[in-house]
């Protein structure tokens, strides 16, 4: 663990500042329930560091999607489309894990998002639901 001033550092993934826009849905049982807009702070390959205008939900299921900084080909946007949950949220800084991810590619103009869950949000919900709770059954066994 590393010491940052007088806060024991506990992450294990080296975090990279990035301030960039992200768009985000949040569900539950397989329902969006909120859609928003924020900025992020930084990210890793386990975790994304945002702000939001609002408090969300510890363990909520997420998927947010990130402007990435370069083009594809030089000349296609795209975005960062992150699945996680909701681990922390203080003073409009919310932290997230990052479970799986994928690149898009963007049209040229943001449209309003959706407060629909696509097709592989709600799979990846499911299969991680189901996943947890054989854990749990298990553990109890």
């Amino acid at each position: 663990m590393v010491q940052q001033g007088r806060r024991e550092e506990r992450r294990e993934k080296v975090r990279f500042g990035m301030g960039r826009d992200l768009r985000f849905k949040l569900l539950e049982e397989s329902n969006v329930v909120e859609v928003g807009t924020g900025q992020t702070l930084n990210l890793s390959s386990s975790g994304v560091a945002f702000t939001a205008t609002r408090p969300l939900r510890i363990g909520a299921y997420v998927e947010l999607s990130i402007s990435w900084p370069v083009l594809l080909n030089n000349t296609c946007p795209i975005r960062l489309i992150v699945f996680g949950r909701i681990l922390r949220c203080e003073s409009g800084k919310i932290a997230c894990s990052m479970e799986r991810h994928e690149f898009r590619t963007q049209a040229r103009s943001l449209q309003p998002v959706p407060m629909q869950a696509d097709l592989l949000l709600r799979r990846w919900m499911d299969t991680t639901a189901r996943r947890s709770s054989l854990r749990v059954v298990t553990a109890h066994a």
